[in-house]
């Protein structure tokens, strides 16, 4: 089967890097991104049990922060990841799934929450991973993101300079929100908050209509 069915063949290099990475991934980027997790993942709702995908749960930063009422799946394709998240569980309703952003293992409108945390930016189809979201949405279902973005027309050389290297290894550093909304209709924004690094990192909330 090919690349353009299995899209996270796309970077072998990336699944390895992410295995070597594990170890200190949580010392990179914990403390740094505690308060926008914290205050992304407030989206969800506190007073009534719904489904909830993490899509890229990653060492499972997000789970202290979570409310314990809702039924949550969570999915990495790495599972040197996968293994540290489960230790973070702490009574969670959680369901454990190897897989990939871009090509969910789940039918569709199986969810009424996804939660897309550092990972739109790190996928090689930024679009595709987003389109997937919606696609296992339940309508009037709410996608979370955090993430760091490009704005349409923004020059960044800096960062596009380096982004060759670093999409292969750790994330994309090119990626324009807008560009990858336009190709996923079926959502619209309800909020869109800078949150770190002058705006670079966005928390973003998408519903499905």
């Amino acid at each position: 089967m090919n690349n353009h069915l299995r899209p996270y063949r796309e970077n072998p290099l990336l699944r390895l890097s992410y295995s070597l990475i594990a170890p200190f991934y949580d010392l990179a980027i914990s403390l740094p991104l505690m308060k926008a997790r914290t205050k992304s993942l407030q989206s969800l709702p506190a007073d009534f049990p719904e489904k909830v995908l993490l899509s890229g749960v990653g060492t499972g930063l997000d789970l202290p922060l979570l409310p314990n009422l809702h039924q949550y799946t969570a999915l990495d394709f790495n599972i040197d990841m996968l293994a540290r998240a489960k230790s973070r569980c702490n009574g969670l309703q959680m369901d454990w799934v190897l897989g990939d952003c871009m090509e969910l293992p789940f039918a569709d409108a199986q969810f009424d929450h996804v939660v897309l945390h550092l990972i739109i930016a790190v996928v090689p189809q930024p679009a595709q991973c987003l389109s997937e979201a919606a696609r296992v949405l339940k309508t009037g279902g709410t996608v979370i993101v955090l993430d760091k973005f490009l704005r349409p027309h923004q020059h960044a050389w800096l960062r596009r300079a380096l982004n060759p290297l670093s999409r292969r290894l750790a994330t994309r550093l090119d990626v324009v929100f807008e560009s990858v909304l336009d190709k996923v209709p079926q959502l619209r924004v309800l909020s869109d908050e800078p949150m770190l690094a002058k705006g670079w990192f966005r928390k973003i909330v998408l519903q499905k209509f």
